[in-house]
Parts: structure tokens; sequence; C-alpha cells
């Protein structure tokens, strides 16, 4: 790397972004609407459905997950940013959308919970059995066993997530590193490990994690696993994609740019 250059100044600048909603806490196809956004029931009925129903709807449920598809000069890249909690839903919501899941090159994961990566086994099967080949990212802080402290004092493990050698057994290839790295030609640079630089960045003080079943509960408030997603688009300046954000402001000070648009943000 040239001397005061970064790794993000490899970014290309895209000439278009488009971003799928795949699954998400809450389905309300009656909510106000940016003048850019396509409804549910426009995108169903574009994918195939011929009536409005249930079984032609999206599903809500906790977590989330995106399709991005980057496009400069002509080079489209397809990846998905989180897979959400549960296998079935979240295949159903791809159907549902005509999302081809084969066309997926690659997946970023933001951290390690049940409810952004338990699908991750699921999806996965289904981009191979579509003929894609797909590159997972994550790093090493996502695999600790998690839990939360309910009020009442008790603490209460959560799910555990799939692990590399599950995800490499179910077809994919793992990039397992706690590095930042440019993804697809340069299309998205996810990030490092986030620093924390503002004083009331106090994190999940609910939040527990442990090596091992053996091993005691320690807390564990700043969730230094958790990363973000960018991408450059001509004329909109930087997108910072982030999920439940427990680093706060850190997310923008951690790059520098013209414009930052938080795509979520959860407390």
């Amino acid at each position: 790397m040239t001397e005061g250059r970064t790794l993000a100044d490899g970014l290309e600048t895209l000439d278009s972004l488009s971003v799928a909603v795949l699954t998400d806490d809450v389905s309300d196809n009656y909510v106000s609407k940016t003048s850019f956004a396509v409804s549910e029931f426009a995108n169903v009925v574009l994918a195939g459905a011929s009536v409005i129903s249930g079984e032609a709807l999206l599903c809500a449920n906790l977590g989330f997950g995106l399709r991005l598809v980057s496009n400069v000069g002509g080079k489209r890249h397809t990846m998905l940013f989180d897979t959400g909690p549960e296998g079935a839903i979240f295949i159903r919501n791809c159907t549902n959308l005509g999302i081809r899941l084969g066309e997926v090159e690659a997946i970023a994961v933001t951290h390690g919970h049940w409810d952004h990566m338990a699908a991750l086994p699921a999806t996965i099967d289904r981009i191979v059995e579509q003929g894609g080949r797909v590159t997972v990212h994550v790093n090493p802080g996502m695999f600790n066993q998690r839990a939360i402290r309910l009020s009442s004092g008790r603490i209460v493990p959560v799910a555990d997530v799939p692990l590399p050698p599950e995800l490499d057994r179910h077809g994919a290839i793992v990039v397992n590193n706690p590095e930042e790295r440019l993804l697809l030609d340069g299309h998205f640079y996810y990030s490092g490990e986030i620093p924390r630089v503002t004083s009331f960045e106090k994190g999940r003080v609910d939040h527990f994690f442990r090596k091992n079943p053996e091993a005691p509960w320690e807390p564990d408030p700043l969730l230094l696993d958790e990363r973000m997603l960018v991408a450059k688009v001509r004329g909109l300046g930087l997108i910072v994609f982030s999920t439940c954000s427990t680093q706060g402001s850190s997310m923008s000070a951690h790059m520098s740019g013209p414009s930052f648009r938080a795509s979520r943000s959860i407390p």
C-alpha cells in the first residue's frame, strides 16, 4: 500500500447499487416509503405472484438480511449482507421475491449472533444447488458462545452460530480473519475491528461470552467482532451498511468520505 493511502482508498465508485431487504424485524406494506423504494406487493407480483395473499408475502423475524447488487461499467456483482435467524423463512422470502441465490458470490457477516447468521447453512445449500460458489466473510471473534443477562440477573445462553467447518461442509469458501478487506473487485469494503472513540459507547451491558462450555461467562459489552460494509456510489458518496451498531458513532469515524447513510441502526 502506498504511503498515506488506506485499503479503503481502493473502493470502486459504483454506477449503481440495488438493495433488496430479504428479512427484517418488521414487514409493513402500508408504511410510507421513499420515492426510490419498491413495495413488497409490487416485488412479489414482479416475481410471479398472480394474487396478493399471505403465502405470497414475506415473513418478518428477528434479525436482518440484504441482497446487494453492484454495477461498475457493466461489471456486476451480487452479495448478501447477513442472512437472518432461520433458513426456511430466509429461503421462502427469497423465493417470493424471485431472488436467485445461485448468483450470490459472497456473504458478509456482521457479527456472531444467531439472528444474523443462523440461516447461513440453508442459504449456502441453496446457492450450491443453483450452481453457485460463495465466499463467506467472518472473523474469529464471531464464534464465541454468547448469552444475555435478564433483569432478574439470570444469564441465559443464546443459540450458537454455525462454525467455519460447518460452513465449509455446506460448500462455502470461508475467509475467517480479523482484517479489513475489499470484496468483489473492490465494489465493497468490509471493515476490520471498529474502534470505540467516544466516551458514551458503553455497548451492551447485558451481553456475555465464553470460549467453551466449561469456561465462566464473562462480560462482553463491546462485541468487538462486529463489522460494517461500505459502498461508494456515484453521486451519493459512501453508503455505510450496519446492523446492530453496538459501536455507535465510531462507525462513521472509521471511514472518511463525502457522506454517510446508515442502512439500519438498532439500539
